[in-house]
């Protein structure tokens, strides 16, 4: 077993790329060139299977921030000497007719927003934010990272699984394994690539020319939205509403001092539709 896991972490050391914008060592199990054909042959056949809303203001809206908060991610990619990092991006940005309170960004650049979250978001600026949150997960490879825990997690599994000879002790094994690794692993990665696209994507929406403050605005919006139902923190992949609105509101005032590094100082009306 002790050999088993020791492949594994030098495997792992061995598979690591760097985050642009933390520095940090991440997992990189899958490539990028993997994740970034798959995601776009998903994204096409999930355009074809659900209704796009084309020629509208808000479908208008949906490409005009996505379009400035791309422009905004390379300036800042490049000025912290990290030039050609989208060259392999194909962005695309499609309003889907659905009620779901919901939008993502695959890896490689692939975006939907539903139309059920347009009335949460309620203005442009809110809009930017949420695009700056979902682009941040695919800039800092959090798919790429996801993919290469639950390789990780199922490669222990099996691991352990082969150590364990006796069937009383492998099948306690398998009981405690997968809630503890969950608990103890899983979900708080999960909840740091919530935080860490939060930050970023409020920087993306200051450089873009939002205001960074209208993020928390809208989180208090999602959580009146809720009706305050939500599990808790500990026990999910996303942080809480209340932990969120606190990070925003502290993060905005560092979003503006970095919006203002690249000539930055006023910005856009909140735009309601």
């Amino acid at each position: 077993m002790k050999k088993i896991i020791a492949l594994s972490v030098f495997i792992f050391i061995l598979s690591c790329a760097t985050n642009p914008f933390t520095g940090k060592k991440t997992m990189a199990l899958v490539s990028n060139t993997q994740l970034f054909s798959t995601a776009f042959a998903q994204y096409d056949q999930f355009l074809n299977e659900n209704k796009v809303v084309n020629g509208t203001s808000q479908s208008a809206m949906i490409k005009r921030v996505g379009e400035r908060i791309a422009v905004a991610a390379e300036r800042w990619l490049d000025a912290n000497g990290n030039q050609g990092y989208l060259k392999d991006y194909q962005w695309e940005y499609n309003l889907v007719d659905d009620s779901a309170v919901n939008a993502w960004c695959m890896p490689g650049g692939k975006i939907v927003f539903y139309t059920g979250i347009l009335p949460v978001a309620e203005n442009e600026t809110a809009i930017a934010a949420i695009m700056g949150h979902e682009v941040a997960h695919a800039l800092a490879n959090h798919g790429q990272q996801r993919m290469s825990a639950a390789y990780l997690q199922q490669g222990l599994a099996v691991a352990g699984n082969i150590a364990i000879e006796d069937d009383k002790s492998r099948q306690a094994f398998n009981q405690y394994y997968g809630v503890g690794s969950n608990v103890a692993f899983m979900l708080p990665f999960s909840r740091k690539h919530e935080n860490e696209a939060d930050k970023i994507g409020i920087y993306l929406m200051a450089i873009a020319g939002y205001n960074p403050d209208e993020a928390a605005e809208l989180w208090k919006r999602m959580g009146a939205k809720s009706g305050g139902q939500a599990p808790s923190e500990f026990l999910s992949t996303h942080p809480s509403h209340e932990t969120r609105i606190k990070n925003l509101q502290v993060e905005a005032s560092l979003a503006k001092a970095e919006a203002r590094k690249f000539g930055v100082s006023q910005y856009r009306p909140l735009g309601e539709f």
